[in-house]
């Protein structure tokens, strides 16, 4: 079997805010002729459809998505390391890439450990957190388009902050080949442990989000905007700007993805009219609002 469909699948059970309707048609995939076949199918129907991994990015319309989805999880978790080489694909968890690069005492992959999503995402948005990006350690990236798989540069892949040229064309991310340097373990789990308390203390994880709602804005940083825009612990329904790391919206009780959408709107709005700075969204916003 290359691939499922599931029927009226809800997308709350895919992404990390917990929210949203469901998919019309949801696909998934098992190995590359899966991803192929139903691409086909996709293309036969004249749709383009969604792509998603651990949905860690991506906040779903309540009233559902009539586009088809294929998560590609399940297909390309493949972790292989060949010398200082890690290869690792599209549906890997970067807490598990990060854990085979420690064991194998690799180094240049600790900044992604405790980034919940999955290398397509990371690489697709070019991921990044404590002065580590995807960009720093990619060599080559695996990716389909035009109806070929194919591997291109990381040069090609034209990495800026929060963007790769994936997000400007019809390409889907496969894998990609990390360059990485030995290095020693107990240094490396010592900072990856110091990584992983940082983000414990200082952001929101007991509750559903998308991590950093908002790309940071030139010259600022877009928590302490919202901080000093006086809406730390803002609600609206089950949303809530958190109290803990104002640069994350969360779903405190229950919120619908409506509760989400409206309260990011509310923050643009009070940030822009307090220090005329446009907050611009990392969360990926799919469907009707």
């Amino acid at each position: 079997m290359n691939f499922e469909l599931f029927k009226n699948e809800p997308m709350s059970k895919h992404t990390t805010f917990r929210t949203g309707g469901n998919a019309e048609v949801y696909y998934k995939i098992y190995n590359r002729e899966g991803l192929v076949e139903v691409l086909d199918i996709c293309k036969d129907m004249g749709v383009k459809p969604l792509i998603i991994g651990n949905g860690s990015n991506l906040l779903v319309s309540d009233k559902g998505i009539s586009i088809p989805v294929i998560d590609l999880r399940s297909a390309f978790e493949e972790i292989k390391i060949e010398g200082n080489n890690l290869y690792a694909g599209a549906g890997a968890v970067l807490s598990k890439v990060s854990t085979a690069a420690y064991e194998n005492s690799l180094s240049g992959l600790e900044f992604a450990f405790g980034i919940p999503g999955t290398v397509g995402g990371a690489v697709y948005m070019n991921a990044g957190a404590y002065n580590g990006e995807i960009k720093d350690i990619a060599v080559s990236v695996d990716i389909f388009r035009n109806g070929k798989f194919e591997t291109v540069t990381a040069e090609e892949m034209s990495f800026s902050y929060r963007h790769s040229m994936a997000m400007e064309g019809d390409v889907i991310i496969i894998g990609v080949t990390c360059g990485l340097k030995k290095g020693d373990k107990e240094e490396i789990k010592k900072m990856m442990d110091d990584f992983t308390e940082r983000r414990r203390s200082k952001q929101p994880l007991e509750y559903p989000s998308a991590g950093s709602t908002f790309k940071r804005p030139e010259g600022f940083f877009a928590g302490k905007l919202i901080m000093d825009s006086g809406l730390a612990g803002k609600e609206i329904g089950g949303a809530m700007v958190s109290p803990k790391h104002c640069g994350f919206i969360i779903n405190h009780n229950n919120a619908t993805s409506k509760d989400v959408y409206d309260l990011i709107r509310y923050v643009q709005d009070e940030v822009y009219n307090k220090f005329g700075v446009s907050l611009e969204t990392e969360v990926k916003l799919i469907g009707e609002f």
